[in-house]
């Protein structure tokens, strides 16, 4: 009677191992769980917990993959995606001042004065 109950068991624990799928299940908790915490931090680091936030305000600007300039602006509940474009326009308006791109790529907006001169 003691040999059928070793059989029986040792045969119980080999199929458990005998299964490759029983682990997959673990690793993909493992991954959900390191997705989360690697958002969390990305969050925490970047000091933008205030994209979380429901009554916060910001203006984001990023490049799209086809080189698209976009500026994301968030007012209380609504997000706004507007593209900036290379296009000439004409209108009528009043000039405001000069704006001047220095070398390093930075650009310098300079007001014009009441008298017409910067």
């Amino acid at each position: 009677m003691r040999s059928r109950l070793r059989f029986s068991r040792s045969r119980l624990d080999t199929s458990r191992h005998d299964d490759p799928l029983s682990g997959v299940a673990n690793l993909f908790d493992a991954s959900l769980a390191f997705i989360v915490a690697m958002a969390l931090a990305l969050f925490s680091v970047m000091g933008s917990t205030d994209m979380l936030s429901a009554d916060a305000n910001w203006t984001l600007t990023r490049m799209t993959a086809d080189g698209e300039l976009e500026v994301v602006s968030k007012t209380q509940q609504q997000i706004k995606v507007e593209r900036v474009s290379d296009r000439k326009l004409s209108g009528q308006g009043e000039r405001l001042g000069t704006a001047y791109r220095l070398p390093d790529g930075q650009v310098v907006y300079v007001p014009e004065q009441e008298n017409g001169k910067p």
